[in-house]
């Protein structure tokens, strides 16, 4: 079979190589020339770990191949996936311009039956939308099945959760079109991977919902978090407890600085925009995004309340991205944070492993350390931004050396509170007392693995 897929960004890279490596000849269609052109180089423009190695591996196969060329990919693919961007509105609701400009392109360059497949986010009524612009556009006249595959990549296990997903949803009215999707996944049905045949809209509103639902988990164990910190107890306590609980489960009760990156803000603003489309309210999410704003600046208060004035202080800060196994910066809590302390006078030293030449972009006015134990060197205080792997297991001594002031807010929880107190730090955690007495030492298994904790 040959697919195209539109879009060459995360999404879209993601798919077409995944895609190829199971046997399928896929085409991936770009307008940005000098994207299509780093990429036939073998240069990957994001950071995505085993990407790289599998899109190579695909070329070289020649079974992956990137072109700016879309009419020529269209007429010889059977399967068009859309994978361009929907960034959000003033307003909060998703901006389908480019969407529309990519269906008016395939539509023009139809030369038979096709089936066009959204693996972007998009709202409700979007895959109807499309079929209307398709027939608008269509030179002659041809067959065509519209479908909604969402996506539920997780930034940094990508390709893992590609090829062991927990499901595939499929929502479509044509049946035509369903069969040849489930031909296209034929390879994860036969591991028994769950498929689920949804309407066009039952499949659109599904990607909103998981997103929105597992922002409320990450919201909702921050608020805990945070009355943890009044009365003097440890959220992971809580977290543990209650995440036993099958019906709520483990996953996303890390408490932190917020949700950040692509999906859960854009979706969260996304699924309000819906509601108020069709007249509903959506209380819960509306609730979630005032919690995820407010979190970041209490964050900055935690800060303070430990470094003290920051006016010409140091602050040292690891981890800029806003996850750890991505260079992705966007929506990043480190970003407000860090304005929040220059702001008021501080100056930023960070460093992160991977999001340093993203980061720039953004954060241009910080200074950018070349390892850890630079960023620290002089610093009144520390601030654990990301989780990274890399700085668990970092030189504590030697950091404590290193610094001015031995200040850490750990705002990721990555090490314990007493065993910090033990090595002489001031030390704050999000939702964890650092004078509370622990009795079990370790807790083996308490929290969820880092990479499982935001898309």
């Amino acid at each position: 079979m040959n697919i195209a897929v539109m879009g060459a960004g995360y999404v879209g890279l993601v798919t077409g190589a995944c895609f190829a490596e199971f046997g399928v000849n896929v085409t991936c269609v770009d307008v940005d020339a000098e994207k299509i052109a780093r990429l036939k180089d073998g240069e990957i423009p994001i950071y995505e770990p085993g990407l790289e190695i599998l899109v190579g591996k695909n070329m070289q196969a020649g079974r992956l191949t990137f072109t700016t060329e879309l009419e020529a990919a269209v007429e010889q693919s059977l399967v068009i996936f859309l994978a361009v961007g929907t960034p959000p509105k003033e307003d909060g609701s998703a901006d389908l311009k480019y969407v529309d400009e990519a269906v008016r392109s395939i539509a023009r360059a139809m030369n038979g039956y096709k089936v066009l497949v959204t693996k972007s986010t998009v709202p409700v009524g979007t895959g109807e939308h499309i079929r209307t612009l398709i027939k608008q556009h269509q030179r002659k006249a041809a067959d065509f099945g519209v479908v909604s595959n969402p996506e539920f990549l997780r930034e940094g296990a990508a390709i893992d959760d590609f090829m062991r997903p927990d499901r595939i949803v499929i929502g479509s009215r044509d049946e035509a079109a369903i069969a040849i999707m489930r031909e296209l996944y034929r390879p994860l049905y036969l591991l028994e991977t769950p498929l689920v045949v949804t309407s066009l809209e039952a499949a659109e509103l599904t990607k909103y919902a998981a997103n929105a639902f597992l922002a409320t988990k990450i919201s909702f164990i921050n608020e805990i978090a945070n009355l943890c910190d009044l009365i003097g107890c440890d959220v992971y306590d809580v977290a543990r407890s209650i995440g036993m609980d099958k019906r709520i489960g483990r996953s996303f009760l890390q408490p932190g600085p917020g949700y950040g990156g692509s999906c859960f803000p854009k979706d969260t603003s996304a699924l309000l925009s819906v509601a108020r489309k069709y007249g509903a309210e959506s209380l819960i999410v509306q609730a979630v995004i005032e919690v995820n704003r407010r979190q970041r600046g209490a964050m900055v208060e935690k800060i303070e309340q430990l470094a003290g004035e920051l006016k010409g202080r140091t602050i040292a800060v690891l981890g800029l991205s806003f996850k750890p196994q991505t260079d992705d910066m966007r929506e990043s809590p480190a970003v407000d944070i860090i304005n929040a302390l220059t702001a008021r006078g501080a100056r930023v030293r960070a460093y992160d492993p991977a999001a340093m030449e993203q980061a720039k972009k953004c954060l241009p006015h910080i200074e950018y350390a070349s390892d850890a134990y630079e960023a620290v060197a002089g610093a009144d205080a520390l601030i654990f931004m990301t989780e990274w792997p890399e700085f668990r297991a970092l030189d504590l001594e030697r950091v404590k050396e290193l610094m001015r002031e031995p200040k850490v807010a750990d705002l990721r929880n990555i090490y314990e509170p007493d065993a910090m107190l033990e090595l002489g730090f001031a030390y704050v955690g999000v939702g964890r007392n650092a004078g509370a007495a622990v009795s079990r030492g370790e807790r083996p298994g308490l929290r969820p693995e880092p990479s499982l904790l935001e898309l």
